[in-house]
């Protein structure tokens, strides 16, 4: 290796002051509030306050898959960004001990919290190892890098073999056999997230230096403190759902989540709405329906499906009264 390419890659942390640019921390500050925003439902599903199911449904599955996704591209190009003058070994090796400690922790916490369905390879795991991982390709051809992104997006659908179905291999990603977990970032096909916000930050970077775009700094306050979450992610990242459970668990001392009893009726009821209803007046409805029958003793009687033919017809009649006040 040539001493211009070494002293590229390893120097002095004087000389590794990367400029910091407002718009990534305002962008992993986004990615931050969209991660709240699932996660506070994630825990209202969880707690049974929302009848939605949200590791179930569609939407927020790819909500979560987006935010993920932004948050792995976003350490990709942070990494280019943070080794423009060259890699400060101390400060690399600080963060990756922050970042790997961060993810025991996790792993730790949700395991006594949670033993079915801990975490053991997340976020916070993948960044960890992707951090390792992209070293070499800092200095690859943007082509190369791009093409080891494809290859890494693709490599999960080629690969399969009884050995990769193991527990202990699942966190590369190539395993069909089915296991709980309530957070899980495999190498692959994430890994080629990181790759892409290489291949991004290779090509912006040198255009955006010289701008002001690149000098910008926020002087709204909401964009300031987003900028300062971004800044501060991984601090915010441990916090926030120990608030948001802790607030939770107090919420449900005082307006407790519904029975099984009652998820089962409302879920049954709005089956029974038909295509032509708006899910929102359903629900409302069925909500309406399920007070009347606690209101005249008839609720544990249509659980048990006991009622005699003149309850049901009264039963028939407090839906019908409650599409009517709708």
């Amino acid at each position: 290796m040539s001493q211009t390419a070494s002293s590229a890659t390893v120097v002095s942390p004087a000389d590794t002051r990367s400029p910091r640019f407002a718009f990534v921390d305002i962008a992993r500050g986004v990615a931050l509030l969209a991660m709240f925003v699932y996660h506070f439902a994630y825990d209202l599903s969880f707690f049974g306050l929302i009848e939605t199911d949200i590791v179930a449904e569609p939407g927020w599955r790819l909500f979560a898959r987006c935010i993920a996704g932004s948050f792995l591209t976003i350490v990709g190009f942070s990494l280019v960004l943070a080794t423009q003058k060259g890699l400060n070994r101390r400060a690399y090796l600080k963060r990756l001990a922050m970042v790997a400690g961060a993810a025991a922790l996790v792993t730790l916490g949700t395991w006594f919290a949670m033993p079915g369905n801990f975490i053991f390879f997340g976020i916070l795991h993948h960044i960890a190892l992707a951090s390792l991982l992209a070293l070499p390709f800092l200095r690859l051809p943007v082509v190369v890098v791009a093409l080891s992104a494809v290859l890494a997006f693709a490599l999960p659908r080629f690969i399969a073999h009884p050995l990769l179905d193991a527990p202990w291999m699942s966190w590369l990603g190539f395993s069909r056999a089915p296991f709980q977990t309530a957070d899980f970032v495999p190498v692959f096909p994430w890994f080629g997230c990181v790759l892409t916000g290489i291949v991004l930050a290779r090509l912006l970077l040198p255009r955006l230096a010289a701008t002001a775009f690149a000098r910008w700094r926020p002087t709204a306050r909401p964009v300031r403190i987003i900028a300062w979450g971004g800044r501060h992610s991984l601090l915010v990242y441990l916090v926030h759902q120990p608030l948001f459970i802790g607030f939770l668990t107090l919420v449900v001392q005082f307006v407790p989540p519904p029975s099984p009893g009652e998820r089962a009726f409302r879920a049954e009821c709005q089956r029974g709405c038909g295509p032509d209803v708006p899910e929102r007046l359903c629900r409302a409805v069925c909500a309406c329906t399920m007070d009347g029958l606690k209101r005249e003793k008839l609720w544990q009687k249509a659980l048990d499906d006991l009622l005699s033919p003149e309850e049901g017809t009264r039963v028939a009649e407090l839906a019908q009264s409650c599409l009517r006040e709708r």
